[in-house]
């Protein structure tokens, strides 16, 4: 039986959802009126890939999407060149050609998850077609419209004034362009990540004082490790809708059990009763790695396909659970340093003596590659893979 119309948008606003703003009530009662709204989520070109953390924002896009309004995929062909500021750092910006090149699968990796044909077919936008031909004078005026003060409310601003660390002048100009999206569009809407509050309140701003209109913003929640570190471009650690299905699933597979029902929240379309029984089942003792199989398997199955799911998990299956390979593999940034490096500033093994001990004794190997490794091949620099040290411990490396 089809969902209701009531049903879609209490999932548009509850699933993997952080924030509504102003708040739940208003916008609920907003898309219960028969008007076309007009919804969007940006998408800065500034890697070669999106990934599965992007499939969040694009999930909720489709949940508007199937409630019939308009939805927009912007490509942040203009606003990439800055990039959105760093707590740290500036962010060294990108020539014209690299954005060119890193956005070049993103329509058809989008459509994994939106409609780009059909009825109610998602429109395609890029930032470029008006913030690359505004004068200075425009770019004044609109900065006219947010104070300095504003602006180091902003919690990267103000961790970077405490750490006195520099803040560019540019930088302040990213949430004015992202803001400034909003008001050309026209939106109703505005979807994206919880770290990007600041720059879609921008636009709730602009889009009162400059169109005199009230935009919605719908927050989702960042697929995080298990440090708390978001998942994506900048910490490194993302699941590429490039990957092959069988990395997809086995880096799944190398989550850990925490993550495993945000994960179906987050990263697949289980409905939030769904999402609530995977957690009851993990409550109730079913073997963490078999639910987990379940997640990876979904995951790939949404990213490629079904076909590939089953190709990925039958792999796996043959791979390390018919040779007994233990389920908890550590899954460690590689960071270029060697294996021994690794071993040792990730407390996996004691001391450089019992490395060469365990070489020695061909107890090091690369487990994918089913090769032994040496002493001196431990000293170097590894490549991505799985190895297995002594009887217990398998490291995913990345």
């Amino acid at each position: 039986m089809k969902p209701d119309k009531t049903d879609l948008i209490e999932l548009a606003l509850t699933k993997g959802v952080a924030e509504v703003l102003p708040n739940k009530a208003s916008v609920e009662k907003l898309l219960l009126q028969d008007k076309r709204l007009t919804i969007y989520a940006g998408f800065d070109p500034t890697g070669p890939t999106l990934h599965i953390g992007h499939g969040i924002q694009l999930r909720k896009l489709r949940h508007f999407q199937d409630l019939g309004h308009r939805i927009i995929f912007l490509i942040g062909d203009f606003t990439a060149r800055i990039g959105d500021p760093d707590k740290k750092n500036a962010r060294e910006p990108l020539t014209a050609k690299q954005i060119k090149t890193n956005l070049k699968l993103y329509k058809k990796q989008a459509s994994k998850f939106i409609r780009f044909s059909g009825k109610n077919a998602a429109v395609v936008k890029f930032n470029n077609d008006w913030l690359g031909k505004m004068k200075f004078a425009e770019v004044l005026s609109l900065a006219s419209n947010m104070t300095v003060d504003q602006m180091l409310k902003r919690d990267m601003f103000a961790r970077r004034m405490e750490e006195n660390k520099p803040i560019y002048i540019h930088e302040f100009m990213y949430p004015l362009m992202q803001g400034y999206d909003s008001v050309v569009m026209d939106v109703d809407g505005e979807v994206g990540g919880n770290d990007q509050l600041f720059n879609m309140l921008t636009g709730r701003t602009l889009m009162r004082t400059l169109k005199n209109k009230e935009k919605f913003v719908v927050t989702v929640k960042l697929l995080e490790d298990q440090t708390g570190a978001k998942m994506g471009k900048t910490t490194g650690n993302m699941i590429s809708l490039i990957d092959t299905p069988e990395d997809m699933y086995g880096k799944v597979m190398a989550w850990t059990d925490g993550m495993i029902v945000s994960g179906f929240e987050l990263c697949t379309d289980y409905t939030l009763e769904q999402t609530k029984a995977i957690a009851e089942e993990l409550n109730a003792g079913i073997n963490p790695r078999d639910i987990k199989m379940r997640l990876a398997f979904e995951i790939v199955r949404t990213c490629v396909d079904e076909k590939s799911a089953r190709r990925a998990e039958e792999s796996f299956v043959a791979t390390f659970q018919k040779r007994e390979v233990h389920q908890d593999i550590i899954e460690i940034k590689s960071n270029n340093r060697t294996l021994e490096t690794i071993l040792i500033e990730e407390n996996l093994v004691s001391s450089k003596t019992e490395i060469r001990r365990l070489a020695e004794a061909s107890a090091i190997s690369d487990f994918e590659n089913k090769k032994t490794l040496s002493a001196s091949e431990v000293k170097s620099v590894i490549a991505p893979s799985v190895y297995k040290v002594g009887k217990k411990i398998f490291i995913r490396i990345v």
